[in-house]
């Protein structure tokens, strides 16, 4: 009868063993996740994820750390995402002659929302305190080109500069 006893012990102590690998894993798998949506521009499902990791494994350094990061960073996330899903949009056709700067980015905006398929719709704003790109004009005619080169051509004929927002692109005065 003493060998029932110890035999449960160490049926008990294996299976203790394996729920600890389990729920290890589990919260490593929390953890990916949550640089996966971190990596995608999502900010709010990433510190979810890394929360579901720690309340697994609150030893969990990584996710502690991370999750942290992603709350002070959420804005710059977002930014680079939108950056990220703006700039892979490939334009067939982009031609203009002689225009402003804002028809140029009107009929840019109008070309990323017709061939991302009405999925993304960039909200372009202009800061020029001084109005000197109001006089700028653009001529270009580029062919299957991602939306970063058209951004490059129109910066370089124009003098300006781009930065990415949570909610928007801005063109920037130098």
């Amino acid at each position: 009868m003493k060998i029932l006893p110890s035999a449960f012990i160490v049926i008990a102590c294996s299976a203790g063993l394996v729920l600890a690998e389990s729920i290890t894993e589990k919260a490593e798998a929390f953890f990916q996740k949550g640089l996966a949506e971190e990596k995608a521009g999502n900010p709010t499902a990433a510190v979810s994820a890394y929360k579901k990791a720690i309340e697994l494994n609150p030893k969990h350094a990584n996710a502690r750390y991370r999750a942290g990061q992603v709350q002070i960073h959420a804005p710059t996330i977002k930014a680079k995402a939108q950056e990220q899903k703006i700039n892979t949009i490939m334009i067939p056709a982009y031609q203009i002659e002689d225009a402003s700067l804002k028809e140029a980015i009107e009929l840019l905006a109008l070309a990323i929302e017709k061939h991302s398929e009405d999925k993304t719709a960039p909200n372009f704003i202009v800061e020029d305190p001084t109005k000197k790109l109001a006089e700028a004009k653009l001529t270009l005619n580029l062919k299957n080109v991602p939306v970063s080169a058209i951004l490059k051509y129109i910066h370089a004929q124009t003098s300006t500069k781009i930065r990415y927002d949570e909610h928007a692109v801005v063109i920037l005065a130098r």
